[in-house]
Formats: structure tokens, sequence, C-alpha cells
């Protein structure tokens, strides 16, 4: 199994497209597999004949198991070295790490000391994880606070699975739920994005200190233009929608109030300002919650905006999104209200500075200009992280979105 990047430890073999016995040559895709980040197609770095498959369909390997053998033609150049998916590795090394000298007057013996930063350190005792259990992903077998939100996570399911359920039946009811073949409960093993997801979301919301403020308001005018963009010859073809007015009144708005756009460096104690954008959108895939980003979003014209959104969308849906998508983002919108809710109080993606959720958009009746009409009505909600935006940054931003939208010309005039 490769290492296909983001420092991800494992993967699950989604499908094979080839059988013992198959010819492959280099550059075929052999297999799709599922990461914590996304489907990935792995191609054979090679010619040759596919001799065995090591493991079936969804199975979980971890990195560096070999996962299928393919006879080649002997080649004296690769003596010493076995060939993987992605090439030919390094010979085969004594090199071990050097094991640490004992302190005077201290026994030799035991287990070593994890290698982790103090932040790290601090994390795993506020979470109540030993970090001699952890499994360390960092360069040099260093334990990461990924590592630990993930031993947390992990200790929590397992918690959960093992503790006594008050809604436990009797043996007798048992045994006759058992003879009518109806079962009362089914267990979905969590793995892939929604094991990274669920890691990643308890670790933001243990890290960060979440505030959320919302806000209701009058986006009849922005609705109206939406219909006027979708006629709008210089739009043909692009994805229209209150979505795409919405991401370009946060970039905006992030204009407006740069400080929104940062990202705590707990390492190094400091503040990280962006001058960029790299706009998230939550997509929910059958696969669970995902939030690839435009890059540079800030820089992007409405069509060319339009257009990025349209892609991120298609490949979400699609299955297509990659690990290097879903990186760097800087702030994420998630649009609950295509699903009918009013709105929520969403979780920061880990090292993001906030989410704004967007509601539902409905007929209500609103004052305007002195009488009460019916009106397209709309509730955003802001989660932000208090260490980096305080309540008078927090309220100025998300009030700057509700205003360019009540008043859609200040995308121009704002910008």
């Amino acid at each position: 199994m490769p290492d296909v990047g983001e420092g991800l430890t494992e993967a699950e073999i989604l499908k094979w497209f080839v059988q013992p016995g198959d010819t492959v040559t280099d550059g075929q895709v052999v297999c799709e597999v599922e990461t914590a980040k996304a489907a990935v197609e792995l191609p054979s770095p090679f010619d040759g004949t596919v001799h065995e498959l090591h493991h079936p369909e969804g199975t979980t390997v971890d990195v560096g198991k070999v996962i299928i053998s393919v006879n080649v033609a002997e080649d004296p150049g690769t003596e010493g070295r076995r060939p993987v998916l992605v090439g030919y590795g390094v010979a085969a090394s004594p090199t071990a790490r050097r094991a640490r000298r004992a302190r005077p007057g201290r026994a030799a013996a035991g287990p070593e000391r994890p290698l982790a930063k103090p932040p790290v350190r601090k994390l795993a005792k506020d979470l109540g994880i030993d970090l001699t259990t952890v499994v360390p992903t960092g360069e040099g077998s260093i334990v990461t606070r990924d590592d630990v939100r993930a031993a947390a996570a992990a200790a929590a399911a397992e918690t959960a699975a093992t503790a006594p359920r008050a809604d436990a039946v009797p043996a007798p009811v048992a045994a006759a739920i058992a003879s009518t073949g109806e079962a009362r409960e089914t267990r979905i093993t969590i793995k892939g994005v929604r094991k990274a997801t669920a890691a990643a979301m308890v670790g933001s919301a243990f890290t960060a200190p979440h505030v959320t403020e919302f806000v209701t308001f009058d986006i009849t005018r922005t609705m109206k233009l939406v219909g006027e963009l979708r006629s709008d010859k210089d739009m043909a073809g692009l994805r229209v929608n209150p979505l795409l007015l919405i991401a370009k009144a946060v970039l905006v708005a992030v204009g407006r109030n740069p400080e929104v756009n940062a990202a705590w460096d707990e390492a190094n104690q400091e503040i990280v300002l962006k001058h960029y954008v790299n706009l998230g959108i939550a997509a929910a895939t059958p696969r669970g919650l995902i939030v690839p980003n435009i890059k540079d979003a800030h820089t992007q014209s409405l069509p060319e905006l339009a257009t990025s959104l349209g892609e991120l969308v298609g490949a979400a849906r699609e299955g297509r999104t990659t690990p290097a998508a879903m990186q760097g983002g800087t702030f994420t919108i998630t649009n609950v209200g295509v699903l009918g809710v009013d709105t929520g109080t969403p979780i920061l993606n880990p090292g993001e500075s906030a989410i704004l959720a967007v509601g539902a958009i409905k007929l209500q009746p609103w004052v305007h200009k002195g009488k009460v009409k019916p009106r397209q009505v709309t509730t955003l909600a802001l989660s932000f992280d208090h260490r980096l935006i305080d309540g008078e940054l927090g309220s100025t931003f998300l009030a700057d979105i509700a205003a360019i939208l009540e008043h859609p010309k200040r995308l121009i005039t704002w910008a």
C-alpha cells in the first residue's frame, strides 16, 4: 500500500480492477482505495502478469504492506530492491533508530518515552490519552496532534461499544426477536472518510473555543439577482444559485475584515494571518462529509467562481475529490438550507478560524418599507474560534455578509 500523501497511514481497498493471471501495463489502474481523505486510483508502475491479490475488497491495509504481486522480467538493476506499487523500494537496510542512552542512576530497561511536543502532550493529558498507546505518524516517529485526536476518537468509540446499554433487551425478548428474524440494531463499521471526519470534529471541538452568532435577514434582492444572472449570456452554461452569491459575499466580507482569515499555530504560539482565501464547501457524499476547497477563491471573478463551484460539487458527487483538494482550506461554508433546515451551530473545520452555515431561504412575512409583506428570508450562523476572533470582529464580519446579501449591489461597491 503506497503512501498517497498527507500523512495517511492506512487505506481501504474498495475495488480490484485486475485478477490473478491478468496482464498489466505501466500506468494501468489496478485498484481503487479509500483513504481518510478520498477515493484514489492506484496504477501499476511496470509491465507484467498479476500473480496474487493479497487482500480482498473491503480490507483496510496499513501503508507499506504488500497488496499485489506482479511477475515481471528480471532486471539486474533491481537486485536487492523489492518492486512495490509505486515503483522500486530502497534496498533492505539494517539501519534502526538509535536507542536513547540511559541516564545515570536510571534503569535502561522499560518503554521508551514517546516523542511529542509540549502542546501535543498537553492535548493528550486534557483528553486523557496515554501517549505510549498512540501510534506516531510524524516525521521521526513524533506523535502529532492528529494522532492524539484519532486515539481519543477510537477510545470514545470503544467505550461506547463496551458500556452497558440502558436499552439492553432481556434474554427471553431477545430470543423472541431472533425467532422472528427482526433485527433491532445494525452496526456499521466506522472507517475511511467518516472515521477521519469523526476524529477531526472531536479534535476541533476540544481544541478551539467555539462561539456561534446568528443573523436573520431579507435576502429577496439577492434571489432576484440570481434569476437575472441565470438569463445573462455571460453566465450561460454556468451553475448559478444562491450559494454562488453567498460565497462571493463571504469573499468581499473577508476583504473588509482580513483578521477573520487566520489560523492558530499552537506549536509556535502564533496567529497566522492568511492573505489568500481557500474557500471550503462542505459536501455530503456516500462516503461521508468532505470539505474540498477552491484555491485562491478571492482572486476569481463571478463566472470563474461559478465554474469552480460547479467543478467542486461535481467531483464530490462522483467521488473524484482528491486529497489535495481538501487540504489548506481557510474558511468553510456549509449549506444546511438545501435540506430544509433553518440554521445550525457548525463545528470548525480543523485549522480554520470560522465556518458559515446557510439556512433555508423561505417566503415569510417581513416588514419592508414600513409594511408587512411576503419576503424571502434566511438565517446565517457563524461559528468562530474565539482565540482568533473576538465578539466585535465576528459580529462585524457576519453583519457585513448579511448587509451584502440584503443589498447585493454592495458586491461591487464594497469589493
